[in-house]
């Protein structure tokens, strides 16, 4: 066997940034990242559970290895994430080509417990055997160890070497009805803003230039100790000053409680990005009420219009969940009222899935039909399509200072734009401080750096233009 792996992640930030330090703890110990199952003695599934087809996805997956298995049992297959944690022990029990199921919160133990299974597998003398089928959960996680695991890195593992997620908080203390996030992540802890502080510096040192915090709720970051205690605000405040970052981010803000303090950071310091990405779920304090959601719309619109007013040419983003127990017709359009007043840069937009072990699944019936969830959700989107078309629209002749990525994956989308530049550059692709996607030809060597592009078309996700 040949020490190799394939990682594969299922949902949110978090568990793309968890998938990131995975690799690296895997390649400090020999392992050589490939891209097919076929070409890896590891397999590792990073795996979401909020909702229904996430799960189904990665148990099919996990199922088309079970012939592999019978035949030569050549790998080791490990199932890390949220779905971990919800189905622990069942994973192991109905599924023998599963040899690791790690939880998010001891995901500090999965390289070790890895290259002790590959050496098991592999016959080699190397290791002691042991018997390597093993589950962690969240139960006496390590604080320390996720600590170090946050903390070890120096450069990011990733496609983009200038752009890094920082994680600055875990769990959540929200218990939306519908939410499985809090029962699988565990309860809120934040980070010492040392910690954070000393691991941005180090990113940055090593050429990141954007910084993402991310929590679960990120804007109720709050650590105290005998020196005091910091917030959201005071984070970003403490950050802002390193040499060499250029922009910083943090997501998904939660609209309950918000620290309005962040807004006024957000205004000041003009390394945080005009982006806030705040999910309302609905637009129907019924529907809140019922979701556990803490806020009512209005609340919610004070915080929109106050960001507004003082953070300018902010964007915003928003999650909404379509068909939730007891929704109404008038619910839904209470929700598409919503989306028209705010006019979000984009929505993500999801049909109700029930999750075993929320509070929903247990009090509320399941009693919107699923052509019915579909048209509303096909209805959400199409709106929000039209309203990022039109606003697009209204930046052609902006100009905008966008962090190139590097190239385009997609370079046929500019096809035949009038006034791009030279056509025989390769077509490059970044994002301005609004999170906006602009797509523009340049040379390579613009990569990492922050340059002005004129707008010159756009659709209802892309900007495109030239560099002036």
């Amino acid at each position: 066997m040949q020490k190799t792996f394939y990682i594969e992640t299922i949902g949110c930030q978090m568990n793309k940034l968890d998938s990131e330090l995975v690799v690296g703890e895997l390649q400090n110990l020999g392992y050589q990242q490939v891209a097919t199952t076929d070409d890896a003695s590891v397999i590792i599934y990073n795996t979401c559970s909020v909702r229904q087809h996430a799960e189904d996805k990665v148990l099919t997956k996990i199922s088309q290895l079970k012939k592999r298995y019978q035949t030569s049992r050549d790998f080791v297959l490990a199932v890390i994430g949220c779905m971990a944690q919800r189905l622990g022990q069942v994973l192991l029990d109905d599924y023998p080509q599963v040899t690791i199921v790690t939880s998010p919160s001891r995901i500090y133990e999965l390289a070790s417990k890895i290259d002790h299974a590959w050496h098991e597998r592999s016959g080699s003398p190397e290791k002691k055997k042991l018997d390597c089928r093993s589950v962690a959960s969240n139960q006496d996680a390590d604080h320390a160890g996720l600590e170090r695991l946050d903390s070890y890195r120096e450069r990011p593992e990733v496609d983009h070497p200038f752009m890094a997620f920082v994680r600055i908080m875990r769990g959540c203390n929200n218990f939306c009805s519908y939410c499985i996030v809090p029962h699988v992540r565990g309860r809120e802890s934040s980070r010492h803003p040392d910690s954070v502080y000393d691991e941005v510096s180090k990113l940055v040192d090593n050429g990141v230039k954007e910084i993402t915090l991310l929590g679960q709720a990120v804007n109720k970051y709050d650590f105290q100790d005998s020196s005091g205690r910091y917030l959201m605000s005071d984070l970003l405040y403490k950050l802002h000053d390193i040499n060499g970052l250029e922009r910083l981010r943090f997501v998904t803000s939660y609209p309950g409680n918000f620290d309005k303090q962040c807004i006024e950071a957000m205004a000041e310091l003009e390394k945080v990005c005009p982006y806030l990405h705040m999910p309302a779920q609905s637009g129907s304090d019924a529907m809140l009420k019922r979701m556990n959601r803490h806020y009512t719309i209005a609340q919610y619109m004070d915080i929109i219009e106050m960001a507004r007013e003082k953070v300018a040419d902010i964007s915003f983003a928003g999650d909404f969940i379509c068909g939730f127990s007891g929704e109404t017709d008038q619910d839904h359009q209470m929700t598409l009222e919503l989306i028209k007043k705010v006019r979000y840069k984009n929505c993500f937009a999801f049909k109700y899935s029930v999750r075993p072990g929320t509070k929903a699944a247990d009090a509320f019936p399941d009693d919107v039909p699923e052509d019915v969830k579909q048209a509303r959700l096909a209805e959400l989107l199409d709106l929000q399509r039209k309203i990022s078309h039109e606003d697009n629209a209204k930046l052609a002749g902006s100009t905008m200072k966008v962090l190139v990525e590097g190239r385009s994956k997609s370079p046929h989308l500019a096809g035949g734009i009038a006034g791009m530049n030279d056509s025989s550059l390769p077509q490059l692709i970044g994002r301005t401080g609004g999170d906006h996607i602009v797509v523009f030809n340049g040379d390579d060597s613009l990569a990492g750096k922050i340059v002005e592009v004129q707008i010159l078309d756009a659709s209802s996700l892309t900007l495109f233009g030239k560099i002036i």
